[in-house]
């Protein structure tokens, strides 16, 4: 009779150990209740791994990690592994994994082209839903240059371009799926959105360079107006290159009507406002006035070159005098119009009477940021006599 070897299980001890069952229920067993979740916990059939696998904590997944990972699986298998992983992630809406897991599998460089296609195509996809279209559509190009007739990477890239408005090349992309299958419906609509967006980029921008032209031509007719009268526009000095004297008047003058600028006075009715021509050829200003004893300010935004300054004051201090005169002494008859010349600290006094046109044309006024300033004063008053008390004044006289 054979001898029983150490390791080999007594029959008398299993029979006893089976007997136990019979008195006593098993305690190592699942929860009738709750039995899918302990069978979840079971590396071998876990449906899906943790995402970080601590293998302090779960030694067996770890475990089960290093066989499926190791060197010596095919490089085809674990390429595959990390597809189907990050297909995963891409169904829970985790792109980022998703990208990492299908960068993964192409750092394996297996000799599989078909999957390392599949690869780069579900990477563009991932990129895709994040917003990175041109990384995404990089992943279409490195699809399409491994299987040409992918038909998933052509469309991902062909929706790339739509995002990046690149319109035509999307077409191309279009008609280049189609060639390998003209009745691929997603193709057939791509195209159709892209050649619809490229018809309307195309408009507007035959549209906006129309505009332009147009803005262009009013620009230079603005300038030779303010050549042909000889008003002198003030901009403040900047490096500019050597040209021609030509070349630097108008380089000067397109500046200063560049932009509207109050220099530290505001204006809210100001915003926008610019020296403009108007069908009959005559240009109109914005202009401001100044009322410095109460650091108040009136803006017109199109003052006519013909319109007398006694015109605009009746009507700023007509029927009713503004709030800010508390002691109701800005009554047309009493108030004086200055301009100053910061230069020479000198102011010149204009007649009411005075067309806009006629002090735009003194030898000593320069517009400043495209806008005409004048300073309002009531003659005799205290604060007139004290702002003059220290500048050298001059009559202006009419030229008609």
């Amino acid at each position: 009779m054979a001898s029983q070897t150490q390791n080999e299980p007594d029959d008398d001890c299993m029979d006893e150990f089976m007997d136990k069952f019979t008195t006593q229920k098993y305690k190592g067993g699942f929860n009738e209740k709750t039995w899918e979740e302990e069978f979840e916990k079971v590396p071998m059939f876990m449906k899906k791994p943790p995402e970080d696998i601590d293998p302090v904590k779960n030694p067996e997944l770890a475990c089960l990690q290093s066989i499926i990972f190791s060197d010596d699986t095919p490089l085809e298998e674990q390429a595959t592994t990390y597809k189907n992983e990050g297909n995963d992630y891409f169904k829970e809406k985790k792109y980022k994994k998703a990208i990492a897991s299908y960068s993964e599998g192409l750092k394996k460089k297996c000799g599989d082209t078909d999957l390392n296609a599949v690869l780069h195509t579900n990477r563009a996809a991932a990129q895709f839903h994040l917003g990175n279209f041109r990384s995404a559509l990089n992943d279409a190009l490195a699809a399409k240059k491994l299987k040409p007739d992918h038909l998933k990477a052509i469309i991902r890239g062909a929706l790339c371009l739509v995002e990046l408005k690149k319109y035509s090349e999307a077409i191309s992309w279009c008609d280049e799926g189609l060639r390998a299958d003209p009745k691929e419906k997603k193709l057939l609509e791509l195209r159709l959105q892209a050649d619809q967006l490229r018809r309307t980029w195309e408009r507007d921008a035959r549209k906006s360079k129309l505009k332009e032209k147009k803005k262009q031509c009013e620009k230079a007719a603005l300038l030779k107006a303010i050549k042909d009268r000889k008003i002198k526009l003030f901009a403040p000095a900047k490096p500019r290159r050597r040209s021609s004297d030509d070349e630097e008047d108008e380089e000067g003058v397109s500046g200063a009507l560049a932009e509207l600028s109050l220099d530290g006075i505001s204006s809210e009715n100001a915003t926008g406002a610019s020296v403009f021509l108007d069908e009959s050829g005559s240009m109109n200003w914005p202009v401001l006035f100044l009322y410095p004893e109460y650091g108040q300010t009136d803006f017109i935004s199109a003052f006519h070159e013909g319109a007398r300054f006694l015109d605009h004051i009746t009507v700023m201090f007509g029927e009713e005098l503004p709030r800010w005169d508390t002691e109701r002494k800005y009554n047309p008859q009493d108030l004086q119009l200055y301009f100053e010349d910061e230069e020479r600290e000198e102011v010149y006094q204009v007649n009411p009477e005075h067309t806009l046109l006629e002090v735009l044309k003194h030898d000593r006024y320069f517009i400043k940021a495209g806008t005409a300033n004048f300073i309002i004063l009531v003659k005799g008053s205290s604060f007139c006599k004290d702002f003059l008390s220290d500048k050298k004044v001059h009559r202006l006289k009419r030229t008609t």
